[in-house]
């Protein structure tokens, strides 16, 4: 049996509901779907159609304390065995940025990494935020998980992950201590599940809209499926839904033989 995952940034769910996110999940083809930077901090202000799609279980971490901010969804056919959102007095468990689902076959965490721009303060949280992320998966793989982690992580990882690398050396997203994160995530034993099935695949997950690079494929590839070594032989293959539009963003996916 192959399975279907989807991680997208959709900027806003109700929007992507309006550009047509619902026919999306709809066409079946995704056994799971996880939404990043869904922007609501209340489930009852949704349509019950987002509330609870057909033939889906709809899994809910949102950013209550902050309205239009952050927040994860996942919409599964599978049952999830736990739920977890609180994950102690971390940075992990504010802003609605990590959901983890407990599956039968793997452990998977839906995670909307901080963005780290703006204020001084964000990028420190940022990498604090990896920092704790890190452990706490090392954690679970060393306790026997087959851990699958997906999102926008908001770093492009290598010049070949961005249009334009030594434009944007000193920019948020591709900072050398950002980009180092991700090296870490690699020595831990995580494998980057597009870059391993396209190792010189020039794609993007992300686009400025205010510069409508999306027209000109000006992007970044800031969205990922990482996997644990010891699931990485059940991944059948990685892509990006380049094609898909209704976001900033492009769904990004991958497909187990379980």
């Amino acid at each position: 049996m192959s399975l279907a995952l989807i991680s997208w940034n959709v900027n806003g769910i109700r929007a992507a509901e309006r550009k047509g996110l619902l026919k999306f999940i709809a066409s079946g083809k995704y056994d799971v779907v996880c939404l990043q930077e869904v922007k609501a901090h209340d489930e009852a202000l949704l349509s019950e159609e987002l509330k609870q799609p057909d033939g889906y279980t709809a899994y809910f971490n949102l950013a209550k304390e902050r309205k239009g901010y952050s927040g994860v969804v996942v919409y599964s056919k599978l049952k999830s065995k736990s739920v977890k959102t609180n994950f102690g007095k971390n940075h992990l468990s504010t802003e609605g940025r990590v959901l983890e689902l407990e599956f039968a076959d793997f452990t998977l965490l839906n995670v909307y990494f901080p963005n780290g721009g703006g204020e001084d303060h964000r990028l420190k949280y940022k990498l604090e935020f990896f920092d704790q992320f890190t452990t706490y998966v090392k954690k679970l793989v060393k306790s026997g998980k087959k851990v699958i982690f997906c999102g926008d992580v908001n770093v492009a990882h290598e010049p070949i992950d961005l249009a334009r690398p030594k434009a944007n050396e000193k920019e948020i997203g591709f900072l050398p201590e950002e980009r180092a994160k991700l090296d870490i995530f690699t020595q831990a034993g995580f494998i980057d599940t597009f870059r391993q099935f396209h190792p010189t695949k020039v794609e993007y997950s992300w686009w400025d809209v205010k510069t409508r690079s999306r027209e000109r494929n000006v992007g970044w590839r800031i969205d990922y499926f990482w996997v644990s070594k010891n699931i990485f032989d059940k991944v059948e293959k990685a892509f990006i839904l380049g094609e898909v539009e209704g976001s900033d963003h492009a769904p990004v996916g991958l497909t187990l033989g379980i």
